[in-house]
């Protein structure tokens, strides 16, 4: 029975039907028994908050291809996935669920509410990994992991806990990033740097001895209420007579002294600068050098505390109006200017962070730094594509400061220290001595031989940052610490895929992490990739509203075709890529060429199925021996001129594609299939071969054809299928007649057979294909109608291209609908009325008499000139009118200006064509 496709792609039914099958089928499930060489990728954790969007789609897709193509050629593949359990973002949504309901997470208390939590994790948590399911990635759904799993949760205490006792982990009071939102610290990625219109507040401080005064300037008024000095550059000739000296801080009448210090700019603003230690980190560093006091005038609420005086209470931004307008009755308030700015924000708690000293557990950075600094000066390790951020990664770990790990949460890794309460009041305190263990017993029994079998313990309530455990997940999530097989084997990974903007906060914290604890940097390479821009080539942002949703484009045109147009259209490593999109209408003519390539590469395989009489590519045989047998002049054995001509470039397109994956032109390679495809198989090779296909085809000239057909198809489907896994898979199956527990995924990638490569043979078709273009514009241009086979005669002068033609010439008359050809090294005097053209050096000319009725032909251009030119007259009569231009908008005089500019270049094609009859 013929196998053969249904008439129309249902790319909707189709992807669905393979992501069921390949997950209820473990196609992906990886097995380190079976050996080989390993190729490992674990993942970048989506929070298990998030719904995908357009970065997660492009991500994912690169990846993907990554993993497909290394699978099929051979590799003993691992595509690990997961989620974060996002600890700010899941106690957000559970926050205000509660707010909604009129608690707070206080009044459940901290069991109730991770009971509550989990709960959200059971119902909603999956909602991002159902949607990755949708892109079709095909990783090992067995191997799921969850950053707060029992596993995973044993590696973050196993890891907390060795840094401790190797004193890398220290309690300790140090400037943060404050979230008065959330009352929590948060990492320097939970910051967005927004750019806001402010102003810059400049102010007098009096020389405590009378003698004059320093003006300094702020963003933040409120702050200089926890001033300990003043700084200049000791270089600035204006202030080296006052270094050492003090100045009164207006409203609270501290004497602060004035000193001298390299960081200050002295060509910003007045070259003094106001020092709060405590709510400002460069200033923080400036109080470490000078011995300053640091004064701490917040509360965590984001009210001001009482060393703020007056304004004790007040929120820090009313306490900011009021603080300004004291000042202006004291008389020290110089000028007000507007002054734009970069303000940072809590990405969670929507409001502006506040620098706070605060008690906080940090992680020793130097010596996990310098470990991963060695790894790359020594052994290039990570290589990084594209190569220019090895430069970025590594000023960033030179540059590291010590990390602070603890957040004040409840959902998240609970940080395994608990405290001595007893020692102090019941109270934890900054001084509370206590003890880090992985376990309650374990502490207990720590504390008592300690502090006596009276002592009285409370857990540290503060959690772990998330990417404490996300720097553990390329070897936690393969069984570390226990020797399981799979980190035996698959670690280091192979590949990290990620974005730029995370390079220092999770590709940094995993090398190091990993370099300590495993003497391995994680993964061999890191490919960088860009962003995916807006329409407008503006980047995706919540706050801009301008995120384009994959599931909407997916809906519309198929899961293969967006995949396919993200990777199209990336044109080297690292380079950002715009989306197409009208917001309108939710379509994207992007996607929809890629739609309509899903749709000539299925309509092509019912053709060649169609034509290889049920037959399977299999049961045809390849359309050459393994090492083909070459007849004099280098023709395969039974191929003919095309056959030869559509393996050589099938294998220079597998060479191509081999390529650029394994150096990560993913894009390029997606180009090379698209172009090879549509335009050397569908477009040239089908027609080339169908009149071998009919009925009375002489046989065995048939017989080749359909292998080769069957062959080529077959290899495309392979190269294609790490772009687009569904439809591949969906026509390899109707091809192959195969049945269950085989898959195409499954199969080899083809390798190039170099042999069969011609470029000669390449230049040679590019040359007759030149002239079939040539004959069809010709016939075009002269209304031939496509049922009249016409004379046509092929001069040129070399006798190399003469025979090129005569090689091709059936395929010029097949194609060109010639009846009669001549090739010829001069022309005739007199040929009659003739249309002429020309490829290279190659004079086309068809002969006109009998084919076309010249007089009726002249008078149809004639009357279509007549039509252009009194369009043209009354364009420009509309744009001299000066009326016109003054009250029309200007996009109907630049469309006017447009057509005006199109009507003459259609004109001038017109008379030229007229010369001609």
């Amino acid at each position: 029975m013929t196998a053969n496709l249904p008439p129309q792609y249902d790319p909707q039914a189709t992807e669905a039907k393979w992501q069921k099958y390949w997950e209820d089928n473990q196609t992906f499930k990886a097995d380190p028994e079976k050996g080989g060489e390993p190729y490992c990728v674990v993942i970048p954790p989506p929070n298990v908050t998030g719904s995908l969007h357009m970065g997660h789609a492009f991500e994912e897709t690169l990846i993907d291809v990554l993993v497909r193509y290394h699978r099929m050629t051979g590799r003993n593949t691992l595509w690990l996935p997961g989620t974060d359990h996002a600890s700010i973002a899941v106690q957000t949504i559970l926050e205000k669920q509660l707010k909604a309901e009129g608690k707070t997470r206080h009044d459940l208390g901290r069991e109730k509410f991770l009971e509550r939590a989990w709960e959200w994790k059971a119902e909603s948590g999956n909602t991002i990994t159902n949607q990755l399911r949708s892109l079709g990635v095909s990783v090992d759904w067995s191997r799921e992991r969850f950053t707060m799993d029992e596993g995973l949760s044993a590696a973050v205490l196993e890891a907390f806990v060795r840094l401790y006792d190797e004193g890398l982990i220290y309690r300790g009071n140090y400037l943060v990033n404050w979230c008065p939102a959330s009352q929590s610290a948060v990492s320097d990625l939970e910051v967005d740097q927004q750019e806001v219109d402010g102003h810059l507040w400049h102010f007098r401080y009096p020389l405590t001895d009378g003698s004059g005064y320093l003006e300094v300037a702020t963003t933040r008024p409120e702050t200089m209420l926890g001033d300990t000095g003043v700084a200049v550059n000791p270089q600035d000739d204006r202030y080296k007579h006052l270094i050492g000296k003090t100045v009164t801080l207006p409203i609270v009448n501290r004497e602060i002294p004035i000193i001298a210090d390299e960081f200050v700019d002295p060509t910003f603003g007045t070259g003094c600068v106001k020092v709060t230690p405590a709510h400002d980190p460069n200033d923080f560093e400036m109080g470490k050098r000078h011995n300053l006091p640091f004064i701490n005038i917040m509360n965590k609420d984001g009210t001001l505390n009482e060393n703020a005086g007056e304004f004790q209470g007040q929120d820090r931004f009313v306490a900011r109006k009021n603080v300004v307008q004291r000042l202006e009755i004291d008389g020290v308030l110089v000028k007000i200017e507007d002054y734009k700015h970069t303000v940072p924000y809590s990405e969670r708690g929507k409001v502006p962070v506040e620098p706070l000293i605060s008690t906080q557990w940090f992680v020793k950075i130097d010596p996990l730094s310098q470990r991963a600094l060695e790894a790359l000066d020594k052994s290039n390790s990570p290589v990084f594509v594209p190569d220019r951020w090895t430069k970025v990664y590594r000023d960033w770990l030179v540059k590291l400061k010590d990390w602070c790990i603890s957040r004040q949460l409840w959902w998240g890794h609970q940080i395994p220290a608990w405290y001595a309460v007893s020692e102090t009041q019941g109270e934890i305190t900054d001084t509370t001595p206590f003890v880090v263990a992985k376990t309650e017993a374990e502490a207990r029994e720590k504390a008592t031989a300690k502090f006596g079998k009276d002592v009285q313990l409370a857990r540290d309530p503060d959690v772990l940052d998330t990417w404490f455990s996300s720097g553990l997940w390329p070897f936690s999530t393969l069984g570390w610490p226990d020797e399981t097989k799979d980190l035996e084997f698959y670690y280091p990974t192979t590949t990290l895929v990620t974005g730029f903007d995370i390079i220092f906060f999770w590709v940094a914290r995993m090398t190091m992490m990993a370099g300590h604890f495993t003497g391995k940097m994680p993964f061999d390479t890191v490919y960088i990739h860009g962003l995916v821009l807006d329409e407008n080539g503006q980047k995706m942002s919540k706050s801009k509203n301008n995120g384009i949703d994959p599931l909407l484009l997916i809906g519309k045109y198929g899961t293969d075709a967006l995949r396919y147009t993200l990777v199209k259209e990336v044109v080297g490593a690292g380079q950002n890529i715009r989306m197409e999109y009208d917001r309108k209408t939710d379509e994207s003519k992007s996607v929809e060429a890629s739609r309509n390539f899903t749709n000539k590469l299925w309509n092509a395989a019912r053709f060649v199925m169609m034509n290889l009489e049920g037959q399977t590519p299999q049961q045809l045989g390849i359309p050459y021996p393994p090492q083909p047998a070459l007849t004099e002049g280098g023709r395969g054995e039974g191929l003919e001129l095309c056959d030869r001509w559509i393996l050589s470039r099938y294998y220079q397109v597998v060479q191509q594609s081999r390529n650029c994956l394994e150096s990560y032109g993913l894009g390029e390679a997606a180009k090379g299939l698209y172009e090879f495809i549509w335009g050397d198989f569908c477009d040239w090779y089908i027609e080339l071969v169908k009149s071998r296909l009919q009925q009375d085809a002489e046989p065995n000239s048939k017989k080749v054809a359909q292998q080769t057909f069957a062959f080529v198809l077959e290899g495309i489907l392979k190269l294609l299928h790490p772009f687009m896994p569904h439809i591949t898979e969906e026509i390899w199956h109707t091809l192959t007649q195969t049945g269950d527990g085989e898959c195409l995924a499954l199969q080899a990638y083809p390798e190039a057979e170099i042999s069969l490569i011609d470029a000669e043979l390449e230049q040679q078709f590019e040359l007759l294909f030149g002239t079939i273009r040539t004959i069809r514009n010709l016939r075009a241009d002269s209304d031939i109608k496509p049922s009249v086979k016409v004379t046509a005669i092929l001069q040129s002068e070399s006798e190399k291209e003469r025979q090129i033609i005569s090689d091709g010439g059936v395929y010029i008359q097949n194609l060109a609908k010639v009846e009669n050809l001549t090739v010829t090294a001069s022309l005739d005097a007199d040929l009659g009325q003739t249309i002429a053209g020309v490829v290279g050096t190659v004079q086309v000319l068809i002969p006109l008499a009998g084919v076309v009725d010249l007089a009726a032909l002249r008078a149809k251009l004639e009357k279509k000139l007549s039509k252009v030119e009194a369009e043209i007259k009354h364009t420009a009569a509309r744009l001299t009118n000066q009326k016109f231009v003054d009250k029309a908008t200007p996009d109907v005089v630049q469309g006017a200006r447009d057509a005006l500019a199109e009507a003459e270049k259609q004109a001038e094609i017109l008379r030229d064509r007229l010369k001609v009859f």
